[in-house]
């Protein structure tokens, strides 16, 4: 296949900037200019961050840092020192400059794990292991079953009891917890689901926030009842209910489609809009296609 012209990647990067658009279509368009790749498409996800979502932006920053592309370090740089962007916003950015694992934001990250905000402290913290943690084991394969690019590396134990131990500990130090919860990810199955779905009742709301994401990762129906309980309770923080809710989207069994229903008309925007995006991704998972974000597909499709 024919690498992508500047032309068709700017036909996607429009339909991603296009806010007449609903939110879903836009998700897509992102996660196709994810798939495309190069500089062009960096621009253009880079051009999103002063959309009024910060759900958008959130997912801007996840599919920089997936992309591993180091153009893209100016960009989230400036997202994680912007005091005006949200919280969640400016952690994705921190965890995405973790991701592409370039030892240059050392500074920046360990200047910011100090910030004020606790959940871009600590993100900025894990991204500083993940990187210190690369440099000390450049030669250690990546058999991550996800493709995904993770904030830490898992754990070398496989015993699921001891690992769900070491993630459910609050004394230990996150780093650590998260190179458990990850262990148990890829090792799968009910027992391992189960474990994860023990951490949405502990920890801090960063914590419970990558529990969620990693469930919708697993897509096992043995998370519903955790996550839908997650999503139920309005104390908890907007970060981990928008993503259990998309967690719950991604499963796409019966019982997900009504407790997202339940939310739409949430009074957290961020939830709202997760549910809308959760339910596009429901209608994916039970309709046959292939991708999520069909290539340049898209350009017929939303253009």
């Amino acid at each position: 296949m024919a690498a992508p012209t500047n032309k068709q990647v700017a036909s996607v990067g429009r339909i991603l900037l296009d806010t007449s658009l609903a939110l879903p279509h836009r998700f897509r368009a992102l996660f196709t200019l994810r798939n495309l790749g190069g500089p062009e498409a960096v621009d253009w996800i880079g051009r999103g961050f002063v959309d009024k979502s910060s759900l958008l932006k959130h997912e801007l920053a996840y599919c920089l840092g997936q992309m591993r592309d180091r153009s893209a370090l100016p960009i989230l740089s400036a997202v994680l020192k912007d005091p005006t962007q949200e919280p969640m916003v400016r952690h994705e950015a921190g965890e995405a400059l973790g991701a592409i694992g370039d030892p240059q934001v050392l500074d920046l990250l360990k200047e910011y794990s100090q910030d004020s905000v606790t959940e871009v402290a600590e993100t900025c913290q894990l991204a500083i292991q993940r990187i210190e943690w690369l440099l000390k084991n450049p030669d250690i394969p990546d058999n991550n079953p996800f493709l995904s690019v993770d904030p830490a590396p898992p754990a070398e134990e496989r015993d699921v009891p001891s690992l769900r131990a070491v993630l459910l500990n609050d004394n230990l130090p996150l780093f650590e917890r998260y190179r458990a919860m990850f262990a148990l990810r890829n090792i799968g199955g009910k027992e391992a689901v189960l474990a994860l779905a023990d951490g949405l009742r502990c920890g801090g709301s960063l914590f419970r926030h990558e529990i969620g994401y990693v469930l919708g990762q697993m897509q096992h129906e043995a998370a519903v009842p955790g996550l839908a309980a997650a999503l139920d309770r309005l104390e908890e923080s907007p970060m981990v209910r928008h993503e259990c809710a998309e967690a719950l989207g991604s499963i796409a069994q019966e019982e997900c489609l009504k407790a997202l229903k339940t939310h739409m008309g949430d009074l957290e925007q961020v939830v709202r809009e997760s549910c809308e995006v959760a339910l596009d991704m429901y209608d994916y998972e039970n309709s046959g296609d292939f991708q999520y974000a069909n290539g340049l597909g898209q350009i017929q499709e939303l253009a």
